[in-house]
């Protein structure tokens, strides 16, 4: 991670997209301090998040959650799925034995799963059910903010979608706010407001999710949009994909000045001198933000 900066509002959800290694997963780990940044700040309502003693970092936690990637492996086998939701409300010290019980299968009802399965086992649900299970352990403390770190991609595509419907009730009902990492565009497009796209570390391009999707700037953004499947052969058909040669650069040692210069068609040798900053058109510098010396809009076509 370098550089990256960016500020999410009440009942807004930030996609944050990217291909593997580009440190998706490592910024939600540390929205939820989980790991540590070795500079810079992470502020929830103005504090530093890495400042706060154990006892404000363990309120931190009723404000801030997450939901895991894979619903197979977040999940302890060897507990009821009651006690799996029930373990926050345990951990601080919430109410009694049989108030955890019933705000349990409050949480059950919520997620769309019967109350009466929370004496089962996590090997008696499937993949979808699984990752509502999660969804409801991370609603357990009534937070404010969800990083839902690849939710849905490990499971089926009729699964994912109501999953996400299910976040987007969620946020709708809870008053939520999301940052959805995810690698797969048309899911992001799904659930977003603003869109963040990520390579090697950095962000190189920040927008609505229409203005991202629709007139993308940065080159690396108009190859991942391309690359996209299209619903209408039409489309697909009409579609020029932007093939990327080599790949990505080790984060240990990035090039010099723009670090996908080494795997761009416009890069010149400024863009090897000196790094772009992150900057929006003329009147649009608060909005539709990108990192590239060469930035233009270009036409995708994309299905939502």
């Amino acid at each position: 991670m370098d550089g990256v900066s960016f500020a999410l509002g009440e009942r807004e959800t930030l996609g944050l997209v990217g291909e593997s290694g580009c440190g998706k997963s490592t910024l939600g780990r540390m929205l939820v301090a989980l790991d540590r940044p070795s500079s810079g700040t992470i502020r929830y309502r103005g504090e530093d998040i890495h400042r706060l003693s154990r006892a404000g970092l363990k309120h931190l936690r009723r404000k801030i959650q997450i939901v895991l990637q894979d619903p197979y492996t977040s999940l302890d086998p060897r507990m009821t799925v009651g006690d799996i939701v029930a373990e926050p409300l345990s951990v601080h010290g919430e109410g009694t034995r049989a108030e955890r019980r019933r705000r349990t299968q409050e949480l059950f009802e919520l997620i769309g799963l019967n109350p009466d399965q929370v004496n089962r086992y996590p090997h008696e649900f499937s993949g979808g059910q699984r990752q509502r299970i999660g969804i409801a352990r991370a609603l357990a403390l009534g937070p404010e903010v969800i990083v839902c770190d690849e939710p849905v991609s490990a499971l089926d595509v009729s699964i994912q979608a109501q999953v996400l419907n299910l976040l987007a009730e969620l946020q709708e009902r809870l008053n939520l706010s999301y940052v959805f990492i995810a690698h797969d565009l048309t899911v992001v497009r799904q659930i977003s407001h603003r869109v963040a796209v990520m390579y090697l570390g950095k962000v190189i391009e920040i927008g609505p999710e229409n203005a991202v999707y629709a007139e993308p700037r940065h080159p690396y953004t108009q190859a991942l949009l391309s690359a996209a499947p299209h619903a209408d052969p039409d489309l697909a058909r009409e579609q020029e994909v932007i093939l990327l040669e080599g790949d990505p650069p080790s984060p240990a040692a990035p090039p010099s000045g723009c670090r996908f210069r080494t795997r761009c068609w416009k890069a010149e040798e400024v863009c090897a001198v000196h790094e772009p900053a992150l900057v929006g058109a003329t009147g649009d510098a608060a909005h539709h933000q990108t990192a590239c010396h060469f930035a233009a809009p270009s036409p995708v076509h994309t299905t939502g």
